[in-house]
């Protein structure tokens, strides 16, 4: 790993690390997933991320579960480190004023209410940009701050809906089901992630700063590529397909003769090996197998003829055969089996951070890995309002002033 060695104020030799986004400031005001995902990846590449929560409830997160670990939430842990907790009563005249003075020397604000609300504060974007014109300014809502849906609550599972996403999850024939994980929450933040770095390199060039926003229902929508090129091209309804693939095959989950594995046969080449190693070679003559786009239009009698094969060993006897033989494949795990797996650890994919209530608590790591980025310990996520006095005295508040926004409850 490079760092950036300098001498400082006073003379000294200093190494500096060399964090992509090391010296900017974003205050984050969002709460549950979506929001806060964001603003942890931009903690995490060495942004000085400030949350700012309500007295005494703070983000929504805090309270969401089962499980909790010594009182603290464990889906709060999992997408709030290596941030600040300040909590603030925007409702409040004060609270708002003490907000606006973060704000002007932040360089990016995230929030996450419904439209209208940050208007209704008084800490919408063109009142910030009057204080700090070089600040960008990212909301996250369910379907957008424009259009006839903006008023509408956007949940993930809303947005999975909404877009399109459940139509095609599951198997045909089924009661519709939503992908097992939050996706339109975590694909709306990684979406407003790029954003915020896409504007944040054009002031560079401009000096000057922006709005922007993105939603739910549009992030996840944009990420159905395939989907909706079918759409497009053949004005069909897609339909779900299980584990199997729209325009690929084989390429689904296989029956093996002691559960299920993955295997993706995606191109000719890989086709012509999986049938050697089937010891099927007979396949290769099928007209109804010749080409991808056969394979695909008779998927379910391909794989009725590959699972004959494949039942007679277990998936650990198939799964080295095809490693051996370069057939992309792998085990169905369970999220025991993934977290647990020696991989993880080097690929540092799994880590541990000491919180002050909760103890040793594991998280998911960085899962981009650089030439010349000081990877430095991760802080775990803050208690609510830990950090509200240092911010405060850092802003040039007296400690007999700080008391006394404790007591009237604007902290």
């Amino acid at each position: 790993m490079k760092a950036l060695a300098y001498f400082d104020e006073f003379g000294n030799w200093s190494v500096m690390e060399m964090q992509p986004l090391k010296g900017y400031k974003v205050i984050d005001l969002t709460q549950a997933l979506a929001g806060p995902y964001c603003s942890m990846v931009l903690a995490d590449l060495g942004a000085d991320v400030l949350k700012v929560e309500r007295p005494k409830k703070g983000d929504d997160a805090r309270h969401m579960g089962p499980p909790f670990i010594e009182g603290e939430s464990a889906a709060f842990l999992a997408v709030n480190r290596n941030k600040k907790s300040i909590s603030l009563n925007l409702q409040s005249e004060e609270g708002v004023d003490v907000f606006k003075r973060l704000t002007q020397e932040a360089d990016v604000i995230i929030e996450n209410f419904r439209p209208g609300v940050v208007d209704r504060l008084g800490i919408d974007y063109e009142s910030i940009k009057e204080l700090n014109e070089k600040i960008i300014y990212c909301s996250i809502s369910g379907f957008g701050q424009t259009g006839s849906y903006k008023n509408k609550g956007g949940f993930d599972i809303i947005a999975q809906a909404f877009s399109g996403i459940m139509s095609v999850t599951g198997e045909e024939g089924r009661p519709p089901v939503k992908a097992g994980i939050a996706l339109t929450d975590s694909v709306a933040g990684i979406t407003a992630v790029y954003g915020i770095l896409a504007a944040l390199l054009q002031r560079e060039k401009t000096g000057e700063g922006q709005y922007l926003e993105t939603s739910l229902v549009e992030s996840a929508l944009a990420i159905c590529t395939w989907e909706s090129a079918y759409y497009f091209a053949t004005k069909q309804v897609p339909k779900p397909l299980g584990s199997s693939h729209r325009i690929a095959a084989p390429y689904q989950a296989f029956q093996t003769k002691d559960g299920y594995i993955i295997i993706g046969a995606a191109n000719q080449n890989l086709w012509e090996v999986l049938t050697k190693v089937l010891n099927q070679p007979d396949l290769l003559k099928d007209e109804r197998f010749s080409t991808n786009a056969n394979r695909v239009a008779n998927k379910v009698v391909l794989r009725e003829i590959l699972e004959s094969e494949l039942k007679k060993n277990p998936s650990k006897y198939w799964l080295e055969k095809f490693d051996e033989a370069g057939i992309p494949s792998g085990p169905i795990n369970t999220f025991d089996k993934i977290l647990e797996d020696p991989y993880m650890e080097e690929r540092k994919m799994v880590i541990e951070m000491n919180h002050p209530k909760s103890g040793t608590v594991k998280s998911l790591g960085n899962p981009i890995k650089f030439s010349s980025f000081t990877e430095v310990a991760s802080r775990p996520a803050p208690l609510l309002g830990e950090h509200t006095e240092e911010i405060l005295l850092e802003l040039g508040f007296s400690k007999e002033k700080i008391k006394k926004m404790q007591v009237n409850g604007i902290i």
